[in-house]
């Protein structure tokens, strides 16, 4: 039997993936079927990340959120686009006893973190089912992207404030 100092004591945070899904995905192949040829150059491929996240409502324990990944990439020998892809990654994540302090790099760290094998393996099938080697996506430092977005936003305040 608990005492009752165990129901005095706070429950530890939590964090709970509830689904994740497609919210759009895109592919495009404009120069098919040539683009599909062999060439003896490698492609420039670029590739871009967001992440995007908003209360999705309340759960069953907690509060939850919806958090979108962005990836997109660009296949292209100079001006001429080999493939485009972009898929928009969505998951609703449930978080419980999280201090206000942690929800955003939470939301935005580890979320996506936990997100992206999913989406890059969609990214991969894409590439190889139309016809192309997969692409494999490198991993993503999600705390530099992090990092990245509260230095811009703390530069905008300055600019702002100026």
């Amino acid at each position: 039997m608990a005492d009752a100092g165990d129901q005095t004591q706070e429950k530890a945070p939590s964090l709970t993936t509830r689904v994740q899904y497609i919210v759009d995905l895109s592919f495009e192949n404009p120069n098919a079927p040539n683009s599909l040829i062999p060439r003896d150059t490698q492609p420039q491929v670029s590739i871009g990340v967001d992440v995007n996240a908003r209360r999705g409502g309340s759960g069953e324990s907690g509060d939850q959120y919806e958090v979108v990944l962005k990836l997109g990439a660009r296949c292209s020998y100079g001006d001429e686009t080999v493939f485009a892809v972009e898929l928009l990654y969505g998951g609703l994540f449930e978080l419980e006893n999280m201090p206000e302090a942690d929800i955003q790099p939470v939301l935005l760290i580890e979320c996506p973190r936990l997100m992206f094998p999913f989406a890059r393996a969609i990214i991969a099938n894409i590439t190889r089912e139309s016809g192309f080697p997969p692409l494999m996506l490198d991993p993503v430092n999600f705390v530099a992207l992090y990092q990245a977005r509260m230095e811009e936003a703390a530069r905008q305040q300055t600019v702002g404030n100026a």
